[in-house]
């Protein structure tokens, strides 16, 4: 029973008013259910549906835009199975946890020296949900209506950074990319450019897997209004840091540091952001410091009371984190070494050059779509051939092709995003040239 004050203040006269936009059709007043079973039998009816599914091990994925498969050292599992961290990783009292603490102050570390920041959370749940933090971080240092994005921006983040400046009656306004290059307008930048922008974010590399060449002019265009640049932490070990072209605020997506793809998830939103901006960063910070003894000692650092007491004023209210995540991205980072990631990272650009030749080597098909450096991932264009059957032809040949783009980008036509890691091969690449150059 709802109290009537509550109601009053709602503004509402019956709480059947607070399920008012859910359609009728999908009420459910009474769950219609089987009647119960043993556990045997539940056992084999589960395994029974589940063995209709196809796993990336039975086939060959080239599945990205923010999920891949990348090759994760043992030594990752091993860590994050030990009780130490495995049942330590959101502790209420923090400072008890010290093993736990500094795992997570590695990690902030390592994620500062790959973005080039001074300051770095541990952490978002993904990289969605950082955009929207940091497009709510923005609104804190300067007031506007107007988030300026680039076009070539994931369809699903941009769905949740609309669903967070919702809240704060703010608007996205996109930025187009170049048709030749794939890379951000530079000049439809300069004309969205007004007193009532209170952030610009940029991805790269970007949803096309382009890296933006021209991304340093970004910071003089857009003066004293917050820049945040979206990107993949991998590609850090061999581009320019985000430091370097006059970021702001650094957000992206840890799943690739040590993490599967687990159906999508659980995920790890990276957060970093200059010295001068700490203060009204999101998430919660890991602090080296001492004891009364002296001793190197670990704590959380720099958080207002309002994240506990006063959440209208806090700087976030998310009340998690994926913060074992964070420790496998640590455990991953730390058992590779500089060298070994400058390795991988090259491995990615390589094999994606190599693979989008041999597609355009077919007629008919063009890849890369678009005149630019890429890290893992391009775009594959169909002169002719509908691009959702070819997907389907690949399903049925074991392959799983990219992400389809007609929906989300039309004016790139008949188009695929495929993505690529180090543990592609040759052969992946043949069958999958095999497949689209066969019949229908």
């Amino acid at each position: 029973m709802v109290p009537k004050k509550i109601m009053e203040v709602l503004g509402i006269k019956s709480v059947d008013e607070l399920f008012d936009e859910i359609p009728p059709e999908a009420r459910i007043d009474r769950l219609t259910l089987p009647d119960g079973i043993g556990d045997i039998e539940l056992e084999k009816e589960v395994t029974r549906i589940l063995g209709k599914n196809r796993t990336l091990d039975e086939l060959r994925g080239f599945l990205g835009g923010g999920v891949y498969r990348h090759y994760i050292p043992a030594v990752v599992g091993e860590i994050l199975s030990r009780s130490e961290l495995y049942t330590a990783y959101t502790p209420y009292q923090a400072e008890a946890s010290q093993g736990m603490l500094q795992a997570l102050f590695e990690y902030q570390s390592m994620i500062a020296e790959l973005t080039g920041m001074d300051a770095v959370n541990s952490s978002m749940y993904d990289w969605s949900t950082a955009l929207g933090e940091a497009a709510l971080m923005c609104h804190r240092i300067k007031r506007g209506d107007r988030f300026l994005i680039g076009r070539a921006v994931s369809p699903e983040r941009k769905a949740v950074l609309r669903t967070y400046l919702k809240g704060i009656g703010a608007t996205i306004d996109e930025i187009p990319f170049e048709g030749s290059t794939g890379r951000v307008s530079i000049s439809a930048l300069k004309e969205r450019i007004s007193d009532d922008v209170f952030g610009v974010y940029l991805e790269n590399p970007n949803y096309f897997g382009v890296l933006e060449e021209d991304i340093g002019e970004v910071s003089s265009i857009v003066g004293e209004i917050p820049f945040v640049v979206g990107t993949n932490p991998l590609s850090l070990a061999i581009v320019k840091p985000p430091s370097e072209y006059g970021a702001d605020i650094v957000i992206g997506e840890g799943h690739h540091l040590g993490m599967p793809p687990n159906f999508g998830g659980p995920l790890l939103g990276i957060f970093a952001t200059k010295k001068e901006h700490i203060r009204k960063m999101p998430g919660r910070i890991i602090g080296m410091t001492t004891d009364v003894t002296g001793r190197t000692a670990y704590c959380m650092t720099l958080q207002t009371r309002e994240q506990h007491i006063r959440r209208d004023k806090a700087t976030s209210n998310i009340c998690t984190n994926e913060a074992l995540m964070a420790v496998a991205a640590a455990a991953y980072l730390a058992s590779l070494g500089k060298r070994k990631l400058i390795e991988i990272s090259s491995e990615n650009v390589r094999k994606a050059r190599k693979f989008a030749e041999k597609i355009s080597a077919i007629d008919g098909f063009k890849a890369p779509l678009f005149d630019a450096h890429h890290f893992n991932e391009f775009v594959m264009r169909s002169g002719e051939a509908s691009i959702e059957k070819i997907s389907k032809r690949l399903l049925s040949r074991g392959i799983h092709g990219g992400i389809c783009l007609n929906r989300d980008f039309p004016e790139l036509g008949e188009s695929m995003l495929l993505a690529v890691s180090e543990l592609h091969t040759e052969e992946e690449f043949d069958l999958f040239v095999s497949a689209l150059g066969g019949d229908e």
